[in-house]
């Protein structure tokens, strides 16, 4: 794949085509993908039903995510080494939907985005992600990160909070005077787990520090409960109905079934329903959706690139991502993108192909059948602490703080709007404003980067000596309309005290509509104030520009010449005219 045909092309499962039918693909190479799907699946598991209990929903929805859409995004997508389920990314959309829809909204705005999703992919629109800034994507991912870790509070101390409020201040004053009833045996059960991810990884073993750290607070969690205390776990607080009516206790040990999205439930318990309304309500929210998980899924493609040396197909992963999200709400799952943190570990256990992504799911499935019954006594506490361990890694502090240390002062401002609107208001508002915000920011200094400069006494350029009253003006930097303006108004204003002027213009790469009718301002003015303009060395674009405009030389106005010598000849072979006396 040449260097920027992976922002561009389009083909279905291109990274299970490239890596196992256009590659020859061994036993050898499946040994390798076996052993990195097993190692990744075995991480996935407690990730899966910790961050569906975060978006609001039980467990094992967690789980049909991880092994359905894990699955069918690795067989499909365009990034050989992209594990997918659900991420922490999404909790700030999915927990609102969920807690005003109910599943049915949930996996029904997810079958949207998948929609969106394919779309994107036909439209080639995953070469936008090059146009994303860093400082937008540190300060949502940033903003994220404080969002799930407050949200993972009630759980982390054991606290009594029926609801959450919708608003993230007033989430913080319910949690503010609820603290000082916190529960002590559940306060250190999330405490000894997180001290165990942090120092876990000072052994340098190849066990993931989750894993040994939900044990350890489980078989606390255990032994508290055996003392008569009462921590909270997976099997207390989530239920789910057997065939003959009765109630199980923790996730269900059986595959899920088919169902129509909108037949599912809504938060008052009845069918969602599919109408125009419904959809119309979900569509701002299915929108922000297909957006982070475009956002998401690529980043963490470009980041396996960056650490295999491989290119993906971007418009192909946003396929795969889109088929994927169409699918799984069809067996209960919900929404899944690119987990940057188990993509890394999957390439790091040695993984060849989608492959290992694909066993990954199975490993995630074969968890759900034989396991539900051990994975009911693991703690809410733990699970917290595991919540906010993820929330840390997905802020990428160490980059911010970079960032904040050493970037141009409008990156520093765009991350702490992007930031600050992401933790007080909605992520969507956050990114919008953040890109806009870039981009104005950006054009003003592009702006000011385009000077004018009078180098008539430059004898470097200007080797002869001007006519009286002539003089020669040299443009660098784009002219486009928050530039021009400014540029040609100065050039306006000296027109005045001249008799013509040559306009240098080989330094000029851009000449918009803005530009255009700035310069035809100008040329108006000239004709008014008697003064004659030669435009010299014309690039390409702005020379384009103004043949599609129809601009033409008008006598005793305007003339254009390919150069400034030429320019500067012409003008020197009037010395002996009679106008020039």
């Amino acid at each position: 794949m040449s260097h920027r045909a992976h922002l561009f092309s389009l083909r279905i499962a291109h990274a299970f085509r490239e890596a196992c039918v256009d590659e020859r693909y061994t036993g050898g190479r499946f040994l390798k993908d076996l052993m990195a799907g097993v190692t990744v699946g075995i991480i996935a598991i407690p990730l899966a039903m910790a961050l569906a209990i975060a978006s609001g929903v039980a467990p094992q929805y967690g789980l049909y995510t991880a092994f359905i859409a894990g699955f069918v995004i690795a067989l499909f997508g365009g990034s050989r080494y992209s594990i997918s389920g659900p991420t922490a990314a999404f909790v700030v959309i999915l927990y609102p939907i969920a807690q005003s829809y109910g599943l049915g909204g949930l996996l029904l705005a997810t079958l949207m985005s998948g929609v969106l999703l394919v779309i994107m992919a036909v439209m080639r629109l995953g070469r936008f992600i090059e146009y994303i800034p860093e400082s937008v994507t540190l300060g949502f991912t940033g903003g994220i990160a404080v969002v799930i870790a407050t949200l993972q509070v009630k759980d982390f101390f054991g606290l009594s909070v029926e609801t959450m409020p919708e608003h993230y201040w007033d989430k913080l004053a319910v949690l503010a005077q609820q603290l000082p009833a916190l529960d002590s045996m559940s306060t250190l059960i999330a405490a000894t787990t997180l001290a165990v991810m942090l120092l876990w990884p000072r052994l340098k073993t190849p066990v993931p520090p989750h894993l040994p750290a939900v044990i350890i607070g489980s078989l606390l969690a255990i032994w508290f409960n055996a003392n008569g205390a009462a921590i909270e776990t997976i099997g207390s607080r989530f239920s789910y109905l057997l065939p003959d009516g009765s109630t199980g206790a923790g996730i269900p040990p059986f595959l899920p079934e088919f169902a129509w999205p909108w037949q599912q439930l809504n938060a008052q318990g009845e069918p969602v329903g599919l109408s125009w309304n419904m959809v119309r309500e979900l569509l701002p929210a299915a929108f922000a959706i297909a957006m982070l998980g475009a956002i998401e899924s690529l980043l963490c493609a470009v980041v396996l690139d960056g650490m295999t040396g491989k290119r993906h197909s971007a418009n192909s992963e946003l396929m795969g991502q889109g088929i994927g999200n169409i699918v799984v709400p069809f067996f209960g799952g919900i929404t899944a993108t690119a987990a940057i943190a188990r993509s890394a570990a999957n390439y790091r256990a040695g993984a060849q192909s989608p492959v290992a992504a694909m066993v990954h799911a199975l490993v995630v499935l074969l968890a759900l059948v034989s396991l539900a019954g051990i994975l009911a006594y693991l703690p809410m506490p733990a699970m917290a602490a595991l919540l906010i361990m993820v929330a840390w890694n997905m802020s990428e502090a160490p980059k911010a703080v970079h960032l904040l240390k050493t970037a141009p002062r409008s990156d520093v401002l765009v991350f702490f709007t992007c930031f600050g609107l992401t933790v007080a208001l909605d992520m969507v508002i956050a990114i919008t404003t953040g890109v806009l915000l870039a981009a104005v920011l950006f054009m003003r200094e592009m702006a000011q980067m385009t000077k004018v400069t009078d180098i008539s006494d430059n004898k470097r350029v200007v080797q002869a000596g001007l006519p009286k009253g002539w003089r020669v003006f040299k443009i660098n930097g784009p002219l486009f309309f928050a530039a021009a303006d400014r540029v040609f108004g100065e050039l306006a204003d000296l027109s005045r005290e001249t008799r013509g002027f040559v306009l240098y213009m080989d330094g000029v790469t851009v000449l918009d509509a803005g530009g255009l009718a700035a310069l035809n301002k100008l040329i108006d003015q000239c004709r008014k104030n008697g003064t004659e303009i030669m435009i010299a060395d014309l690039q390409f674009q702005p020379l384009r520009a103004l043949a599609r405009a129809g601009l033409k030389p008008e006598p005793g106005v305007s003339s254009f010449y390919p150069s400034l010598a030429s320019a500067l000849e012409a003008l020197s072979a009037r010395r002996s005219a009679p106008q020039m006396v």
